[in-house]
């Protein structure tokens, strides 16, 4: 296999990116360095740009196109067209013959790209509702990998396998993780203020990602009452953190959604409720229908107590979620994409 000719893509936030890297893990130990195609704007420049994994990474001024007026979305499909004539560049000088879109508009250049000169291409959808960048492309990709898609022919969630690792059976409550993602979510660090007296009162110890806009709030918070949980604002060795812990209380990007899953940690999901299409509500519902995960709306979380808390069925959750997800689910998308 020629080491340059495929190009992964995609990115602006990082559930996107955590698949590209996965990717990129997997394709380097059969001794292959993609070329990355992604934003300067969004997070996947802080990601990559001093990757060695990839042969070649390229952030273009690529912008979405929602949340715009008329005249924005026009200026921002003209800018994505004329960039991906730059892409088509890249394609001839890096002889490309394949390309792997993970979606958002970072991936909008290469992909049309692709379509255009008639590479063969590929999309990993993260999520239960598909984005509107990937639902426009679907019609013209060679394949569509998704975790939810029963027919998916890669369907293992690309996961770091440390997440696997770090794996076991919940069975006693003794800590509970907040997590409301790197931004985080000031509806769940409102909850975990609420119960953290509950909890210490019954010896269950709290772990805590803030997000960095909310730590200094949230830590004072506790500091008043005199609770001392390990309370932070983001964490690179998160899996650590979700080992530790018996249940949490999480947002439903994603990633996150299957790493939980992957370390069979029962969750309460409390979906964002401006994400688009509303996709961490349907990605929570997934689970929740096979009795993997419990639920809670955003809006109706300030009225949800300890006691409530109490109620859930860990270990059942726990050991439903035996099976939901398989190591090696980047292996299963690039043994795929080198069929073709």
């Amino acid at each position: 296999m020629n080491p340059q000719n495929i190009v992964l893509t995609g990115g602006g936030t990082g559930g996107h990116l955590a698949i590209v890297n996965e990717i990129k893990k997997e394709l380097n130990a059969r001794g292959i360095k993609p070329v990355f195609v992604g934003s300067s704007n969004g997070q996947d420049q802080a990601w990559f740009e001093h990757d060695d994994g990839f042969e070649k990474c390229f952030f273009l001024d690529s912008r979405g196109v929602m949340n715009k007026g008329l005249v924005g979305k026009f200026l921002s499909v003209l800018n994505i067209l004329k960039l991906s004539q730059t892409v088509s560049r890249i394609f001839k000088t890096y002889n490309i013959g394949k390309v792997v879109s993970v979606g958002g508009y970072s991936a909008a250049p290469a992909s049309i790209a692709a379509i255009i000169n008639r590479k063969y291409f590929a999309i990993h959808e993260q999520n239960a509702k598909m984005g509107m960048l990937n639902q426009a492309m679907s019609y013209f990709a060679d394949e569509i990998f998704s975790s939810y898609d029963e027919s998916s022919k890669a369907k293992n969630y690309p996961v770091a396998l440390k997440y696997f690792e770090t794996a076991r059976l919940r069975n006693e409550l003794k800590t509970v993780i907040f997590l409301g993602g790197s931004q985080g979510a000031r509806s769940i660090n409102n909850f975990a203020l609420k119960i953290a007296q509950d909890l210490v009162k019954n010896n269950i110890k709290i772990i805590h990602q803030t997000g960095k806009n909310d730590f200094e709030r949230v830590a004072s918070e506790y500091q008043k009452m005199g609770i001392e949980p390990d309370v932070f604002p983001f964490s690179s060795d998160l899996y650590l953190k979700m080992s530790q812990a018996d249940f949490a209380v999480s947002r439903a990007g994603a990633s996150t959604l299957w790493e939980l899953g992957a370390n069979l940690l029962p969750t309460l999901f409390v979906p964002y409720p401006y994400a688009a299409a509303n996709h961490q509500f349907f990605n929570a519902i997934y689970l929740i229908e096979k009795n993997m995960a419990t639920m809670c709306l955003d809006t109706n979380l300030k009225d949800f107590d300890f006691e409530e808390l109490l109620k859930i069925d860990i270990f059942g959750l726990s050991q439903n979620l035996k099976g939901a997800i398989l190591p090696n689910g980047a292996k299963e998308i690039v043994d795929q994409i080198y069929k073709n």
